[in-house]
Order: C-alpha cells, then structure tokens, then sequence
C-alpha cells in the first residue's frame, strides 16, 4: 500500500478518505499528487491489497477501482466491497467503456460513477467531491437513524417498566378480591356475589384502586398513540402548554389514598411546551412518583408543582417546570450522580435509577435541562428548564 503525504486535519475534512486501485504504479503516483491536496490518498495495487486496507481503515470513505487488473478484476472488487463495505461510495476507473460494463458496475458493485482513463484530472476532481459529500449524507442519516432507533428502545423500555408496576398492582388487586370470593352455598338464590373483608370498605377501596392505575395505564398509552398519528407527514402537530400538561399530570396520576392532598400547584407564567407531549407527560409522572414515594410517611407531606419562569443556575431566565417537596432529601454522594448515572435511593422498593436519566434525555433532546437539588433532611427540588420561542 502507498499513501500520499497526510494532509493536516485543516486541509482534510473528515470522510475525505479516498482509496485508489490500480496495478499500474504510475498511476498510482499521480491519482495521489494530482488529489492529495484536498483528499487522503490511500492506494493499493490489486484487489486482495485493496481489501485487507479496508479492513484496517474505517474511515475509507470512496473506493476507486482500475477494471482490468490481473488476479481479481474491479468488478470482483466492487461485489466484495458492496457485500462487506457498504457504506464506501463506489467509483470504476476504465478504459474499456463496453456497455455490459457499464451495466455490470451499476447492478452488481453499485457504482455512483464510471470514470473513463485515462483519467481527467478536473472531471476525477468533481466525482470525488460529489462521493465524499454523499458519504458524509450517509453517513449522518445512519447517525441520526441510530440515534432516533436508540431513543425508542429507551422510551418503550421506559413506558413498558412505567405500565408494569400499576398494572402488577392491578393483577395483584383482582387476585386478592378473587380469593376471597365465597361460593353460593347449594340452594342460594343465584345473582349475589359475595366477597369477604378483612375491614368495612377495603373491598371498594382496593377496586377504585385499581381503577385509577388502569386509567394511568391507559392515559400513558393513549398519549404515545396520540404521538404515534402526529407522526404522518402533513399531519399538523399538536402543542401543549405547561399548564396543561400539569393539570393533565394532577387529573391522571393514580395517587393512593390521601397523597392527591399533599401535591399543590401555582401557575405563574404559562408557556407552550416543545418536543413530544408523550415524552414530556412520562418526565413529569416520573417526577411526581419520585417524589411521593419520598413523602411516604412523612408527618406533614408536601409536593408543590410550579409553572413558570426560573433563573437558569449559570444560564440565563428559562420556561421552568419546577417540583419541590419537603421529604427527606438526598444524600450528597448520591446527588452528584443522580442523572449521569443509574444509581437509586429506592433499590429496597424496585428503583432501577434509570427515572432521572431518562428525563435528563428528553429534556437534553428537546434544547432543555434538568437541574436537581436538594439537602438531606430538608426536601429536594427538581427543575425542569425548556427552551421556547
């Protein structure tokens, strides 16, 4: 393999690795004077070389190829490298321009172009440009691509861990009221079921139980089908403003026995949220869960739910979304980790750590920050940070 001299990262932007094969050492030489000022020149000098240098060069962003070669022709390379190097841009160099040539690089190596030898130094220039601009286009969209295939896996491993706790409380409710179902004694009049309690009310109490988890379930699922529609194209999205989603929040949330008359909420400065209502409603029910699981026997529970705008801590006056309560707060060794890393102070009770992170995510996705603080003993606040329009 030769290579011209390595322009400096200035004058070589990345992706602009170019690949030339051909047999003929001349060739050679000049593909890399006459490009390697604006392009990185690898060459090799048969279809074997050329390989093994793909496979020691990710970066190889185009592959020129000779036709006629001895050992292994460039048609035999192009299939090799559409079969295993996908993402390299395809260019056959020949000065045999028969047209079942020509028909062969296009169907089998997938060639973007066929350059004629001897080779023109200005026309070479613009197919190698034109390559290296295409790579880069495909080579963002595999990123973005990846990166909306991560996003998703995230949220619906999310979402199904949100709809497993109700719905595991649910499961759990109807088994316990179907054991104590007591049997019509022979001769009963039929049409009355009778069911045995342990106390007056636990019965109805334990059936509005699950009916509010059921409904949370479906309030989740329904939001992310309501996504899942705004998603076709010509389809006018929806917006929502933070006072709604909170209301939305205060109406859905399946609060056990008096925990709605611990939260309050203040609207002080309405504003319409960006991104995806069903990521921003999974934030703010992690939010409130968090923080009421804390509360939990506590002598005087608070939760306040403010809308508004808030200082930035080092930034400047932002949309905020901002939950304060009075438990117990959190341990400084655990703060300093609690959205970089999936650490919990609830493993007793099924905490995974993954609440905060995911929220952290979101907010970063859509231009926003989260910002936790609290001290130990006297409450912690969370503060969620938007930028708006």
């Amino acid at each position: 393999m030769e290579a011209s001299p390595m322009p400096t990262a200035a004058e070589t932007p990345v992706g602009s690795t170019v690949l030339f094969v051909d047999d003929e050492s001349m060739s050679r030489k000049w593909f890399a004077r006459a490009f390697g000022d604006e392009f990185n020149i690898l060459t090799s000098a048969s279809a074997d070389e050329a390989l093994a240098v793909l496979r020691g060069h990710e970066e190889i962003a185009v592959l020129v190829t000779d036709y006629r070669m001895p050992q292994q022709d460039g048609m035999k390379l192009l299939r090799a490298v559409q079969r295993d190097h996908r993402h390299v841009i395809r260019l056959l160099a020949t000065a045999y321009a028969e047209k079942d040539v020509a028909i062969a690089a296009v169907n089998q190596g997938r060639v973007l172009r066929i350059l004629e030898k001897p080779l023109d130094e200005a026309s070479t220039r613009d197919a190698l440009r034109e390559a290296v601009a295409l790579h880069r286009a495909q080579a963002m969209e595999r990123a973005l691509n990846e990166g909306r295939l991560t996003a998703l896996r995230e949220t619906l491993g999310f979402l199904a861990h949100e709809l497993n706790t109700p719905l595991a409380t649910v499961r759990g409710l109807v088994g316990t009221l179907a054991s104590r179902y007591v049997r019509p004694a022979p001769g009963e009049e039929p049409g009355i079921a009778r069911i045995t309690e342990h106390r007056a009310g636990e019965v109805l109490a334990a059936l509005e139980s699950a009916e509010r988890r059921a409904l949370y379930c479906q309030s989740l699922v329904s939001t992310f089908v309501q996504s899942a529609r705004d998603a076709y194209p010509g389809v006018a999205p929806q917006t929502v403003s933070g006072s709604s989603l909170v209301d939305a929040l205060l109406d859905e949330f399946p609060f056990e026995n008096s925990e709605r008359s611990w939260v309050s909420r203040d609207i002080e400065h309405d504003f319409q949220l960006p991104g995806r209502r069903d990521l921003l409603y999974l934030v703010l029910c992690t939010l409130a869960k968090n923080a009421l699981q804390a509360l939990r026997g506590h002598a005087a529970p608070r939760l306040h739910i403010r809308v508004g705008r808030e200082l930035e801590v080092g930034g400047p006056v932002r949309a905020c979304i901002r939950f304060e309560d009075n438990g117990p707060g959190i341990p400084p060794q655990v703060l300093a980790r609690l959205t970089r890393e999936p650490v919990t102070t609830r493993a007793q009770s099924g905490g995974n750590g993954m609440g905060l992170m995911f929220c952290r995510r979101v907010m970063e996705s859509i231009g926003g920050s989260i910002a936790v603080d609290s001290v130990l003993g006297a409450g912690t606040k969370v503060s969620l940070y938007f930028k708006t329009t």
